[in-house]
């Protein structure tokens, strides 16, 4: 089966995966027309946030301009520039079910989605993004493993 798209997941934690991140994303783009779709999820609160540092409000600046200036995300795409052709997607609201969406909207082939050990205890108290996608998305789904 040639894969046309993949969606790369990136989180907060990802910029030190950002290596195998980008690798894996490149392995599975596998024909010269797959594209790979950069996406990061910003809660509410996340990009008021980030608004307020930069003195700038919603209206001055899109989801999709503020992720392709997020730092785990130039990482990954500077691994990514000549190799694959890639688009950086910036949304606002809750993380999974958002990516999950996205994932249809694009027919997406694959998805990549970086991760960290968390204990049982840890997965009840704060859930997991990387979890919520592994066990609803539409397709299959290549979690690359981090160290923290």
């Amino acid at each position: 089966m040639a894969t046309n798209n993949v969606l790369l997941c990136v989180g907060n934690g990802d910029e030190s995966r950002a290596d195998p991140l980008a690798r894996t994303a490149r392995e599975l783009a596998v024909p010269t027309d797959a594209k790979v779709t950069v996406a990061h999820v910003f809660t509410p609160t996340e990009f008021d946030s980030i608004l307020d540092t930069l003195e700038t409000n919603p209206d001055e600046i899109t989801p999709d301009e503020l992720a392709e200036r997020y730092k785990p995300i130039r990482s990954i795409t500077n691994l990514l520039a000549d190799d694959v052709r890639y688009e950086v997607h910036g949304e606002r609201g809750t993380p999974s079910p958002t990516l999950l969406s996205l994932a249809e909207e694009l027919a997406t082939d694959y998805i990549v989605v970086g991760g960290r050990k968390r204990s049982p205890a840890g997965k009840l108290v704060f859930g997991s993004t990387a979890q919520q996608i592994l066990l609803s998305a539409p397709c299959p789904v290549v979690f690359v493993k981090g160290d923290t």
